[in-house]
């Protein structure tokens, strides 16, 4: 292992190599490492056509994180999970400047152990029936030359899919310290992500590994169990400027990202809204004795804020694909930790966990669904999500609950005695006659036995038979004036629709 400093590391990235860039969300990320690649392109126009692996890339939807590194020339091909943080470089995968991919997240995640162990990719049923089967757009995100690289195969006479394994020559990854032997521990990084595996893929693969610590310490100053890279993984180690290596994009440190304790109220704001849908969707995690519970980005976050409130949190297990078990999921710049998490593990394990049966219940947003329960969160109009663990969790969860607003941008709702009230409509229809990219097949969802109930602060809906359902209505809301005119395609209401609980609305 050698120390160097960020010039030097960015010096030693050549033309055509794929770079995995370590992180999480708005975690994690090694901003000195890529930061230095971004401004020696500006200046020497090298290196050029890279490519990036990434299962979550990190970003703040600014100048932060992975889309430094989205300059024409720079970056010439890009496979990831979830690309909702890098803006740029999920522009530039829109528009055709690059070759794109969106893998499931749980997917790529894996495929780091895959490219280590050189296994011929990961085979897996997750993406079946979505827009990453081949049967579909094969997970291509435009018509750039290259075609699909997902493979359909048949095993034991099923259909199943195949993501392989790639060549990797780089990883740019982040930990807290470093000894004379190259060890990394990660005491004060809110996940490990994917660092171990990425690490392994890299040196079997031949290529060199780069990690941004914030100190150096001495030798036997890291206890064994501390250790999450071992230094015979490591090549290089630069330390961060003061202020690049905050835990989160949303804060600098907090101690209750990394330590267990007792949780404290939190402060942050929930609209009326947000309140109804969190209330509603923990009746139903109440109702399915759920121990297990991932909670996606977005209005999902707030259900753990509101089962505080409501003081039934003990007996939930709440997740996030990051690794991350227990404690209160942080929203916003600092999605991917939690407060006072009871286990951090490797984001690979908990995949492992999720597609095997482990949830009970999945919160996940939406962004379009349509009449035959189908789901949109990875891509619509221009704006470039991607799947995220989305896929590997409703796949997986044997209930799902999907958590959001009836109509999107500039909704305003009023609760008053009890009875609720559009002050403003959202300018977006969410419930469309046809999703525009299928991140969720309502179908498929039934051949798998799964509960899909759909929340919202108006009305409840549930997919049954191939049909979605009206259950039930807030009061106060009128279905032919505040519901019928929002949909676009159509629905059934409910022989047993009911007005939802009062309870909801008691703040």
């Amino acid at each position: 292992m050698k120390v160097i400093n960020e010039l030097q590391a960015a010096e030693l990235i050549e033309d055509g190599w794929t770079i995995i860039p370590g992180g999480f969300g708005s975690c994690g990320h090694p901003d000195g490492l890529t930061r230095a690649i971004s401004e020696r392109f500006k200046r020497e126009g090298r290196p050029r056509k890279l490519g990036l692996l990434f299962a979550s890339a990190s970003g703040d939807l600014d100048e932060r994180g992975v889309d430094v590194l989205a300059q024409s020339g720079l970056v010439a091909k890009a496979i990831g999970g979830f690309w909702g943080l890098i803006p740029r470089l999920g522009n530039m995968a829109l528009q055709g400047e690059i070759e794109a991919h969106n893998w499931p997240q749980g997917v790529i995640s894996q495929l780091f152990r895959a490219i280590a162990a050189k296994k011929p990719g990961v085979i897996s049923k997750v993406g079946l029936n979505t827009f990453v089967d081949p049967d579909h757009e094969g997970a291509r995100l435009n018509q750039r030359e290259g075609g699909a690289l997902v493979q359909k195969i048949v095993i034991n006479g099923e259909s199943t899919l195949l993501y392989p394994a790639l060549n990797v020559n780089c990883a740019l990854l982040r930990g807290t310290f470093c000894d004379p032997l190259g060890n990394i521990s990660m005491e004060r990084e809110v996940s490990h992500s994917d660092a171990l595996a990425q690490a392994m893929a890299v040196k079997n693969c031949g290529g060199i590994v780069i990690v941004q610590v914030e100190s150096l310490v001495g030798l036997h100053e890291i206890e064994p169990q501390h250790v999450k890279i071992p230094g015979l993984l490591v090549d290089y180690v630069t330390v961060s400027r003061p202020g690049e290596h905050p835990q989160t994009y949303g804060v600098i440190h907090n101690s209750a990202f990394t330590r267990p304790g007792v949780l404290t109220p939190s402060v942050s704001l929930i609209s009326c809204a947000e309140r109804i849908i969190a209330k509603r969707a923990l009746q139903e995690i109440r109702h399915e004795n759920a121990r297990v519970i991932n909670l996606g980005i977005g209005i999902p976050v707030v259900v753990a804020q509101v089962a505080e409130e409501l003081s039934c949190a003990e007996s939930m297990s709440f997740t996030i694909e990051s690794g991350v078990i227990g404690g209160r999921p942080a929203a916003g710049l600092s999605f991917g930790a939690s407060y006072r998490p009871v286990s951090i593990i490797e984001q690979a394990a908990l995949f492992d966990f999720y597609e095997g049966g482990g949830i009970d219940v999945a919160c996940l947003g939406f962004a379009e669904m349509d009449s035959f329960g189908n789901v949109n969160v990875s891509q619509f109009g221009r704006k470039l999500q991607g799947a995220g663990g989305f896929i590997n969790i409703s796949q997986s969860a044997r209930c799902i609950i999907f958590c959001g607003t009836f109509t999107a941008v500039g909704l305003t709702v009023d609760v008053s005695e009890g009875q609720v009230r559009i002050v403003r409509e959202g300018r977006v229809n969410k419930f469309v006659r046809q999703v525009s990219h299928l991140t969720f097949n309502g179908s498929y969802s039934q051949v798998l036995g799964q509960r899909v109930i759909f929340v919202t602060e108006r009305a409840v809906f549930s997919l049954r038979d191939g049909v979605v359902y009206l259950d039930e209505v807030a009061p106060g809301i009128s279905i032919e004036q505040d519901i019928m005119p929002f949909i676009e395609g159509g629905f059934v209401v409910s022989g047993s629709c009911k007005s939802m609980s009062g309870e909801m609305f008691l703040f």
